[in-house]
């Protein structure tokens, strides 16, 4: 009697790979809305610099001038970030005290910050936020 020998092939089912591209994707839109918001969070560290790099301007001005809001103080309204995601209003200003509001630029990524829609720092080191988590802002 012949034996007939069957050749054995290596190699993964249709079944199997199937089931790693599904993990894959879960893995990945998982990580990727993971990564978005620690990026939004990671931008808001140009927002809060350029509040203190300005109200550290308006200091500077108290103390050359003697107001904030003195004619030679040359802070400017408004403040771009240097990253371009934040806009500084330095409008609140008066000769004793000051309220510095950022903004996310319109058509930047942090328009999507829900958690922290702006940052505030007064002259005397108040530091506020508003939107759903104000406390993510500092």
């Amino acid at each position: 009697m012949m034996s007939i020998k069957m050749k054995q092939t290596k190699g993964f089912s249709i079944i199997e790979l199937i089931v790693v591209v599904a993990i894959i994707g879960i893995l990945t839109s998982v990580s990727l809305g993971w990564y978005g918001d620690n990026v939004i969070s990671a931008n808001r560290s140009d927002g809060r610099a350029a509040l203190t790099a300005t109200a550290g301007s308006l200091e500077k001005c108290k103390s050359l001038f003697g107001a904030y809001d003195d004619a030679g103080c040359s802070v400017a309204n408004p403040v771009i970030s240097d990253a371009n995601y934040y806009s500084i209003d330095t409008a609140t200003r008066t000769a004793t005290t000051f309220t510095l509001t950022a903004t996310p630029v319109v058509g930047e990524s942090q328009v999507n910050d829900d958690d922290c829609t702006s940052m505030t720092l007064t002259n005397t080191g108040i530091k506020n936020g508003t939107g759903i988590d104000p406390t993510a802002c500092w």
